[in-house]
């Protein structure tokens, strides 16, 4: 029996589709925020398409609706994360879908943000504008855990990358070994660091390898570097810090006060802790107050 209900649904995944294709154009790129793509149809057509950039940058929304050919009055949005009503470094989304004459959204998830969190949804019902909510929002989840982590459990989102050999090591006995992968592992692990919003390292990883721990692609969006340091032993000259955006972790009384002031002069962020080590519960506390949403 044929069912216009169900044709519709279908309609909306295909486009909430596209639209989560879109967002994740912004890949690396739009931390702290999520990432978001907007569609927007008229008479089963896309006119138009955006993604959010950059933080700083136009939402996806006000992107697609500025891209479009022609008038949007009576068309439907599609997207995956539901639109802003507030301001932050941009003006909110919600009174420019309305201005346009948007006829009906569609997006995935409800903003975590307790800033919008159904604010937005119900800004635009008010306006008389249809809305529906909740398309493949386990999949915008997943394509925004990070975002999603950051709003709700208020610390970032960490993932642990480490190469071992297939007896379970991940270094030789005394230490001198350089490499467990290969060369096209290695380029991996680089796009994973331009996937995330910093990188976390311990201090003998910067004292026994001397990593950049750089993306090495003009391209990609070099990750904020972070390094857990009690005495701060880290060398001047390590390749790490060859520029400031770097931060150290470590511990004020054990900590080489000589040697904080010179990286202070690099421009280099530290993290001051009490106790005799740092404690990673109070370290995410720090870093999700830095607005830092995902560590590698």
């Amino acid at each position: 029996m044929f069912n216009k209900a169900n044709v519709k649904l279908e309609h909306d995944e295909i486009f909430i589709k596209e639209a989560l294709l879109c967002a994740k154009k912004g890949l690396g790129w739009t931390n702290p925020n999520p990432m978001v793509g907007a569609l927007i149809v008229k008479e089963g057509k896309i006119i138009s398409q955006g993604y959010h950039k950059r933080a700083g940058l136009p939402h996806a929304e006000i992107e697609a609706i500025n891209l479009a050919p022609k008038t949007v009055k009576g068309a439907t949005l599609y997207i995956n994360l539901e639109p802003c009503c507030h301001f932050g470094k941009t003006p909110p989304c919600v009174p420019a879908i309305i201005k346009a004459g948007i006829k009906r959204v569609v997006c995935s998830s409800l903003d975590p943000n307790p800033k919008v969190n159904g604010k937005g949804i119900a800004e635009l019902k008010k306006a008389g504008i249809k809305t529906s909510v909740g398309i493949l929002d386990k999949e915008n989840q997943k394509l925004n855990e990070a975002f999603f982590t950051f709003e709700q459990k208020k610390r970032p989102f960490v993932a642990l990358k480490y190469a071992a050999t297939l007896d379970g090591k991940i270094a030789t006995k005394t230490g001198d070994s350089k490499w467990l992968t290969n060369e096209r592992a290695r380029r991996y692990a680089r796009l994973l660091r331009s996937q995330y919003q910093a990188v976390l390292v311990g201090i003998n990883t910067v004292l026994k390898d001397n990593p950049r721990l750089t993306v090495r692609e003009k391209s990609k969006k070099e990750p904020i570097r972070i390094i857990l340091d009690d005495e701060l032993k880290i060398p001047l000259k390590s390749q790490v810090l060859a520029d400031s955006n770097v931060i150290i972790a470590a511990l004020t009384k054990k900590m080489n006060r000589e040697k904080k002031l010179k990286l202070r002069e690099k421009g280099v962020s530290i993290l001051e802790f009490s106790g005799k080590k740092i404690s990673i519960r109070k370290l995410l506390q720090e870093l999700y107050k830095k607005e830092i949403i995902s560590i590698l």
